[in-house]
């Protein structure tokens, strides 16, 4: 894409330069690839190099671009199935004036500190605008080590956000995510594994030790279920009981727990498109980011395939945004400092067919 991947090779290699200085990186610069390598590896460069960013959730309010990304930063936690690496304490919030600017940092937005019943692990969050207010969505472990959903207000799309003080009632897992149909506002989540929703299969959180594959279905049952729900008008809780959705093959069948390369991991998201409804999401262990397309915000969805195919690291989680008759994906990888857990957000461009599927983009050049 020429938004990002036409940068001079001389201004990438500065950029890179200052990254392992600021952050504490020079040990590693001789372990990482060279800027000539690089920039013919990797279909986009990082939109952020001064701080660690990924989980992008982009939007457009009041014309201009807001990213909402979680902050990763370096952890003494040993890396673990659970995610527990992945010990996040904060929110910034980026602008770009247009799709070609360099995103502007606003800053601190929310931290832990500033949110009474959290604990730890600010994990991906997500944003919404109504009647001029803003509200973030974030998930973060409680003081019994639970995920939770969490709501913060402000007046202005780069925050600060003021938390409420109790996470949603009758939220748990991770990675919110709010989709606007009209007049109607409707959350998803859910993440298995270290996000916790293979827990809550009866409805009520099963421990059963520290394996994050206890309670998983077997593999010929049907895939864990994402949420979604209605929120309330005040936008601040559920207004409705929350509803699983289904994620169907092409012969009406439900996605099952052993199909790694379709089934629900992690990381919903919800745009419209020619009158249908798309639900993309992350496959985990096998790195896709895949879509699915229905009828209603509730679905049931009929998979379609891959939109992104696997990045460098372990993890994505990307966003869909129209920007001036454009379609964009935000996504992240590791190519700033190869860390699972210090990840660098992207973006690039992303077609509809005229039958109304996605044209796969391969975010690793060879």
């Amino acid at each position: 894409m020429n938004l990002k991947s036409s940068t001079s090779l001389i201004a990438l290699s500065t950029a890179s330069i200052l990254l392992l200085s600021s952050c504490g990186k020079q040990e590693k610069a001789e372990e990482t690839e060279t800027v000539e390598e690089t920039k013919s590896s990797f279909l986009s460069a990082p939109l952020i190099s001064h701080i660690y960013t990924a989980d992008p959730s982009a939007h457009v309010f009041n014309g201009k671009i807001y990213i909402y990304p979680s902050h990763d930063v370096a952890s003494v936690v040993e890396e673990d199935d659970s995610g527990a690496h992945f010990n996040m304490r904060d929110y910034h919030v980026f602008s770009m004036e247009t799709i070609d600017s360099e995103p502007v940092d606003h800053g601190v937005a929310l931290d832990v500190d500033d949110v009474p019943w959290a604990k730890r692990q600010m994990w991906a969050p997500d944003a919404a605008e109504k009647d001029g207010k803003y509200y973030l969505y974030f998930p973060a472990k409680d003081h019994d080590d639970i995920f939770r959903l969490g709501v913060a207000v402000g007046d202005n799309p780069e925050g600060p956000f003021e938390a409420q003080p109790e996470p949603i009632k009758g939220s748990y897992s991770i990675d919110p995510a709010v989709f606007q149909d009209g007049n109607n506002y409707y959350i998803y989540w859910g993440g298995i594994w270290g996000g916790q929703l293979q827990k809550w299969r009866t409805g009520e959180y099963l421990s059963t030790g520290d394996s994050p594959y206890a309670d998983e279905p077997a593999d010929d049952e049907p895939a864990i279920s994402p949420m979604v729900a209605k929120l309330s008008d005040n936008m601040l809780e559920f207004g409705e009981s929350p509803k699983k959705i289904e994620i169907l093959d092409q012969d009406g069948m439900p996605i099952l727990a052993g199909d790694h390369e379709r089934r629900f991991f992690e990381a919903a998201w919800v745009h419209q498109y020619g009158g249908k409804y798309y639900f993309s999401y992350s496959t985990g262990d096998t790195h896709n980011i895949a879509y699915a397309i229905g009828d209603s915000p509730y679905g049931p969805f009929t998979y379609q395939g891959v939109i992104l195919k696997p990045v460098q690291g372990w993890t994505n989680h990307h966003s869909i945004v129209e920007v001036a008759g454009k379609w964009y994906i935000f996504y992240h990888d590791t190519e700033l400092s190869g860390d699972t857990h210090l990840r660098n957000v992207k973006m690039t461009e992303l077609t509809h067919n005229s039958d109304g599927t996605i044209q796969t983009i391969e975010p690793i050049l060879e």
